[in-house]
């Protein structure tokens, strides 16, 4: 597969793309890109359940809720026993915070950026996996699994302490999320025949992730995000620009594939083409849930 190629419609598509009778869970709906896609495929006749930890969207026709804190692997491992994986068609990850100043651990002792943005994701794929398309009807498209990171940046991670225990850098903590999303993909794609799993990089979205990265909504946060929302796209156009990505056709035989924000096909991180790595990065991972 050429890198630049691309598996997105034009505008018009978008506009015209029907998602009626399509089951599909967003873990992170509530807020940024996540209730972004949430309420367009919503709008567009899909069945969405969302999980997050405040709903805003009530009112809005065809989304249902579970609230969850998703920085608990017990939480997490709920929620996953909740989801109706047997008939969904896509499950979109878009969960995340960015690591802060100083070190923050959760309930269960694990670096809450790690428990948020990457472990939790493995926990609801570990349970769904098996689960994923047994009701559906032969002739369907094998349901879908997209990861929202940064994959393709080169980011391995921090194997040996991808708890940051031994040193804590917010940078590098977060990096370890970012190689832990990316070899989900990869090992999803692998272990899971019965589905097909993708990595998705937005780039820079005009959102509120990077509000912990400084501890809070600080003046520097605030001026930070203004200055992204003069360059970067929001989250509701980048929501209606990937949506026809989510059910494209040619995405059928391209399990493991990642996508950069317009929606073009790019390779992974050479450090996460060895399957090796992966498996060593994956079984730390569980080891930590």
């Amino acid at each position: 597969m050429k890198r630049d190629k691309n598996f997105t419609r034009s505008r018009a598509d978008a506009a015209r793309a029907d998602f009626s009778g399509l089951k599909v869970a967003i873990v992170g709906g509530t807020g940024g890109i996540g209730r972004a896609f949430s309420r367009l495929l919503a709008s567009r006749g899909a069945s969405v359940v969302v999980v997050g930890q405040s709903f805003r969207d009530s009112d809005v026709p065809g989304i249902e809720f579970i609230k969850a804190d998703l920085s608990l692997m017990r939480e997490a491992q709920r929620v996953a026993h909740l989801l109706p994986a047997e008939g969904l068609d896509l499950v979109i990850f878009t969960t995340g915070i960015m690591a802060g100043p100083t070190r923050e651990v959760t309930a269960e002792n694990i670096e809450r950026d790690m428990a948020v943005s990457y472990l939790s994701r493995l926990a609801i794929v570990r349970e769904i996996g098996p689960r994923l398309g047994k009701r559906q009807a032969a002739g369907q498209m094998k349901p879908r699994v997209f990861i929202m990171g940064f994959p393709g940046n080169g980011q391995a991670g921090n194997l040996d302490d991808l708890n940051s225990e031994k040193s804590y850098g917010r940078w590098a903590a977060h990096m370890n999320t970012v190689a832990g999303n990316e070899a989900l993909v990869l090992d999803g794609a692998k272990r899971y025949p019965n589905a097909n799993f993708f990595g998705l990089n937005p780039g820079f979205i005009k959102s509120n992730i990077r509000s912990n990265l400084f501890g809070g909504k600080t003046l520097l946060y605030r001026f930070i995000e203004w200055m992204t929302g003069l360059v970067a796209s929001s989250a509701e156009d980048y929501a209606e620009r990937l949506a026809p990505l989510l059910v494209s056709p040619d995405l059928e035989a391209h399990s493991g594939v990642m996508f950069d924000r317009k929606g073009q096909a790019i390779l992974p991180s050479p450090e996460l083409t060895d399957g090796n790595y992966v498996a060593a990065f994956i079984a730390a991972s569980e080891a930590l849930v």
